[in-house]
């Protein structure tokens, strides 16, 4: 059994009674290297112990610039113990977009992965405020590597001194609407929604001795941070690999018999596409999690059918420490096509409604902004005030900025981010929806739907597709094949085709740049 979180536990807390209780369990494999969990509490105290002779103070910031490793794990960990912020930084970003994030979090201490020794070089003389740089892998040049700077010092077996409402992750977010801004996490955040204690055997997110869950998203992204989290004080195996190959996840159900895998339908979609699909046994596997973004029903049908095991839809952000609304194997296993539509219904200990334009609660199926209030809201965006009172509001709420509506059963439908809210003709639609509709057409491989401007109707949708390779489609086509599943005033005007969507770092799709061509000659982007 995994550890018991209750609201006086940390992070630290958590790994030392599973130390004690488990010590010789295996706790993480990563490239060939296998720490129990006895040695990551040793390794994780005697990192606290290293980021305290480097002189740093309670909530002083340190950054990771790396991909995977077992090392920021011990990082985490440690820094909880220490009363430090970890702040992962998106290794997907341009250097001056690394430069940024590491210069707003003041980070003190730089922790560089062997793949970016080049790229901090370059950076370092614009960073004044960090004192000392430690490379992740192996030693480059004057920065020593992470295992000999963690035991250069004694062992002093220095007590944890946390506090459950630490900041402890500070998680950039991507961006798209301007600047990343650091979304503060708690330690009662982190572990609130996730106490194994409330978990009954046989619960989608219970984690048994003999689970093995595969680690593969970046650890900068909260799905990637949190699953490994959910893991590790479940008491569980992390099967960690440095970097998402969506074509190798078939050999590690194959070879390290997975139990536990999150994927974003992206990455699903790769892997029940590949030729080597039908050839592996996945008798294994017990749950396969998704989220970070819609799945078409039709894709998410034939995962079913390929995997043959539970599925869970996850829906959170990176404000909310993750999952706060969950979609589970029951749920999937009854194949209502209206509630597989759904994302789920709140976790315990969360609160969902829905808000019109007023700030007032909205009925049953009436679709406003998604609000949200639990223990695992962030503590704010560091160094933003005014960005932090735009998001977190009065009596603990927080504005999720997406679209959506609540069902007389409670289960939750998300239509969109409300920036993206299409209008026409007086009528709201919701990107996400119409895209739905098309992606299931044989020939699509991909499909973003915007607003463009119309003199009669205000906005237009538009459709803007990738066909798959060898593939080809009309737009009177693909409108055809969406009338049959929306209604008429939801459907694309329009469809262009496009070798491939323009994404962010996150491999978000950038819809505000597929509009922009369109607009480039309005005063404001809505018509």
């Amino acid at each position: 059994m995994g550890a018991t979180a209750t609201s006086t536990m940390t992070l630290g807390r958590i790994l030392g009674q599973l130390a004690r209780q488990r010590g010789d369990a295996v706790a993480l494999v990563f490239e060939g290297r296998t720490t129990t969990y006895g040695e990551l509490a040793n390794h994780a105290r005697r990192t606290g112990q290293a980021l305290r002779r480097a002189g740093l103070i309670p909530e002083a910031r340190i950054a990771y610039l790396g991909k995977n490793s077992d090392a920021f794990f011990e990082l985490l960990f440690g820094a909880s113990m220490a009363r430090l912020v970890l702040t992962p930084v998106n290794w997907r970003l341009a250097a001056a977009e690394v430069l940024h994030i590491v210069q707003d979090s003041r980070a003190k201490v730089l922790f560089v992965g062997r793949e970016f020794v080049e790229m901090a070089h370059g950076l370092l003389d614009n960073l004044p405020e960090v004192r000392e740089v430690v490379a992740i892998d192996e030693a480059a040049g004057d920065w020593p590597d992470f295992r000999s700077w963690r035991d250069a010092g004694p062992d002093t077996r220095a007590g944890d001194n946390a506090d459950c409402g630490d900041v402890v992750l500070q998680l950039y977010t991507s961006g798209t609407t301007g600047r990343p801004k650091g979304a503060m996490l708690r330690q009662s955040g982190l572990l609130g929604l996730r106490d194994p204690s409330t978990r009954r055997p046989g619960d989608w997110n219970h984690w048994a001795e003999d689970d093995i869950s595969l680690l593969a998203l970046p650890q900068f992204h909260m799905a990637g941070c949190g699953t490994g989290l959910a893991c590790l004080t479940g008491g569980a195996k992390g099967i960690l690999v440095r970097e998402f190959d969506p074509e190798q996840v078939l050999d590690f159900i194959a070879r390290d018999r997975i139990t536990k895998l999150f994927m974003v339908p992206s990455a699903l979609q790769i892997v029940v596409r590949s030729p080597r699909a039908r050839d592996i046994d996945y008798s294994c596997l017990r749950t396969i999690a998704y989220g970070a973004s819609p799945i078409p029903l039709a894709l998410l049908r034939e995962c079913m059918d390929l995997f043959g095991c539970g599925f869970v839809q996850m829906y959170g952000m990176t404000e909310t420490s993750g999952t706060i609304v969950a979609l589970g194997p029951d749920d999937h296993a009854a194949g209502d096509a209206r509630r597989l539509r759904a994302a789920g219904r709140a976790l315990p200990g969360v609160e969902i409604a829905i808000e019109g334009a007023d700030g007032a609660h909205l009925p049953v199926g009436e679709v406003g902004e998604i609000v949200t209030r639990s223990i695992g809201n962030m503590a704010g965006y560091w160094n933003m005030p005014e960005a932090t009172r735009e998001t977190l509001y009065g009596g603990g709420w927080l504005r999720t900025g997406d679209a959506g509506y609540l069902d007389e059963d409670g289960y939750l439908f998300i239509h969109d981010r409300v920036k993206d809210m299409i209008i026409s003709g007086g009528e709201n639609v919701y990107p996400a929806e119409v895209e739905n509709a098309i992606f299931g057409h044989p020939a699509v491989a991909e499909v973003a739907v915007i607003g463009v401007p119309h003199e009669i109707w205000g906005e237009a949708v538009k459709a803007v597709v990738v066909c798959k390779p060898g593939q080809v489609a009309s737009g009177q086509e693909l409108i055809a094949w969406a009338r049959a599943r929306i209604a008429a005033f939801k459907l694309p005007k329009s469809v262009d085709f496009v070798p491939e969507l323009p994404r962010n770092a996150s491999g978000k799709v950038l819809r505000r740049q597929l509009r922009e061509p369109y607009w480039v000659d309005k005063v404001r982007r809505v018509n």
